[in-house]
């Protein structure tokens, strides 16, 4: 069996075992995977059903275990590694959907999505890299800037946010630096081994931020925001943060709290929510915003005379 059919197996079964809250049985899993096309009306032997419990627990770290006490009940004992925001769950989503467009390939003109640049040769070389400990040498090339730099780092993450693929390398003086790996005009794996900080966590690491700026220069904040319109719902559904939380709510409006650096992507954010959303605290944070708003519109006062 190719790859990709069995890895669609894999993704069936875990959701198939998540989805029943109190847990499933072999024989209700066989009833269900006789109604998929991939079962092409045989039955869910237990043989299979092992071998895919140990590849799920290889490839995706989750373990499937046996409750005897609850008529031979199938769980997910480890749960928490399908977090929203873990690499397991980004997978299982990713390929899940990519399962439902195979299958409705006669609906591609009514499918759209979005690019996202991958610069998948040098995003192949960083994951190679990162996996066996190796330094890459990078040409990168900044935004704004006319000539390109070279620089040999440790790759010590990959991150995904607005459609761009970031680099964080770790530079020789113990720097670091989050680079977008479409920029990245050359790349190649050293020979030059690193050893990463054993104290690192990626998570941690951008815990709080809001994108990819982690620049320390600006404190961590408590932030509250009054959402507007679709906005408060768009909030809910779609938290901007971790720590964001609701504090209070009219008909009109929904205030929310956060607690993160103001950074420069994150004002960008509020910025682009225009009027939708509005700066409640802290006061310099809402000036700033009120001046970048100010000086947006300064750019169409010849509007009325028609000068571009």
């Amino acid at each position: 069996m190719k790859a990709p059919e069995l890895f669609s197996e894999y993704i069936w079964l875990v959701n198939t075992i998540n989805n029943s809250k109190q847990g499933i049985s072999l024989a209700e899993i066989n009833e269900k995977w006789k109604r998929t096309e991939m079962s092409g009306g045989l039955p869910y032997s237990r043989a299979t059903f092992n071998r895919h419990k140990s590849a799920i627990q290889d490839i995706f770290g989750l373990l499937i275990e046996c409750d005897n006490k609850n008529g031979h009940r199938y769980y997910i004992s480890n749960k928490d590694v399908l977090r929203e925001d873990s690499l397991q769950q980004w997978m299982i989503n990713s390929i899940s959907v990519g399962n439902m467009l195979s299958e409705s390939i006669a609906l591609q003109d009514r499918i759209l999505l979005e690019n996202t640049p991958s610069a998948s040769d040098n995003f192949k070389l960083i994951i190679d890299a990162m996996r066996n400990s190796r330094l890459i040498d990078i040409t990168y090339c900044r935004y704004q800037h006319s000539t390109a730099k070279s620089y040999t780092v440790a790759p010590y993450c990959i991150k995904l946010f607005r459609r761009r693929w970031y680099l964080l390398s770790r530079f020789a003086d113990g720097g670091y630096a989050v680079l977008s790996i479409d920029r990245i005009k050359e790349l190649s794996i050293s020979e030059q081994a690193f050893i990463i900080d054993p104290t690192f966590d990626a998570t941690s690491f951008f815990d709080n931020c809001f994108g990819v700026n982690t620049s320390t220069e600006y404190p961590v904040t408590r932030i509250v925001l009054r959402a507007y319109g679709w906005e408060r719902y768009a909030m809910h559904d779609l938290p901007l943060h971790n720590s964001q939380r609701q504090i209070n709510k009219s008909d009109d409006y929904i205030d929310y709290e956060l607690y993160l650096r103001p950074t420069s992507d994150f004002v960008a954010h509020i910025l682009s929510r225009s009027s939708w959303l509005k700066v409640l605290e802290p006061l310099s944070l809402a000036e700033k915003i009120k001046e970048e708003h100010l000086q947006a519109a300064r750019i169409y006062d010849d509007i009325e005379q028609g000068i571009s």
